[in-house]
């Protein structure tokens, strides 16, 4: 999609599903929609939704000891390692868990990192709760957590972004039906103590003929990711395959 920039009454957020991708391979593809963004190839921005095998990434700010098995270990396994750009700890990737990488052009809503985090925050939150699922924000802690003080807390979604020229890429992780099981080999955003959840696990109304790892993220969960998404940062969410 080439041109310049919509009129305000006309901004899109371009939804391209990937499915079950390689990291690699998506790693790649945003990297490259970033570009075009950044050129003003693409017109609009672009969301990309998609699950990815067992991996685990390195982000900018992981310290030692947060890796808790050796790459010999994790590639027995059938978890692959990646060091990348994005800010934030180390994180997990798996199936049944849903990524969305946001391709923004912050100059076009604020340029402002903290700002954006805190969206995609808001979003997830929304999302959850269109589930039937309480998530919240915990002070001066990147993400979306479920319980509270008393009951103890639990990690939903992660988030770790990168920015060029003030375009996004990287971004969020919500764990749906995911098995949590990949989470063993991390102190998981470097957090010691944190527990890690799901939308399943936190009772999510899901159906239950869609709520199978075997069949992915159900359909109604990546829509409504979407549309928060969408609605968040004042856009119009459309299904685009073509990027």
């Amino acid at each position: 999609m080439e041109g310049s920039d919509a009129q305000d009454g006309d901004r899109l957020l371009l939804v391209h599903d990937l499915g079950v991708v390689a990291y690699d391979d998506a790693w790649a593809y945003q990297r490259e929609m970033a570009r075009r963004r950044v050129a003003g190839e693409v017109a609009h921005d672009v969301l990309i939704l998609c699950e990815h095998p067992p991996v685990i990434t390195v982000g900018r700010r992981t310290k030692p000891g947060h890796l808790l098995a050796s790459e010999d270990v994790l590639r027995d396994r059938g978890i692959a390692l990646r060091e990348v750009e994005r800010g934030g700890d180390i994180t997990v990737h798996e199936p049944g868990q849903l990524v969305a990488y946001p391709i923004v052009d912050l100059k076009r809503h604020r340029q402002d990192l903290h700002w954006y985090l805190r969206q995609l925050e808001a979003a997830i939150i929304e999302t959850s709760a269109a589930l039937g699922v309480s998530g919240t924000r915990r002070a001066g802690l990147t993400g979306v957590w479920c319980g509270d003080d008393l009951g103890g807390w639990r990690k939903l979604a992660s988030i770790g972004v990168h920015a060029r020229d003030w375009v996004t890429w990287h971004g969020l992780a919500l764990n749906v039906i995911n098995s949590l099981e990949t989470f063993q080999h991390v102190v998981p955003c470097g957090i010691p103590d944190a527990i890690m959840t799901s939308l399943a696990r936190e009772g999510a109304t899901l159906a239950v003929a869609d709520a199978d790892l075997a069949l992915g993220v159900p359909a109604g969960v990546k829509q409504a990711l979407a549309l928060e998404l969408a609605v968040t940062f004042g856009l119009r969410a459309t299904e685009d395959a073509s990027l």
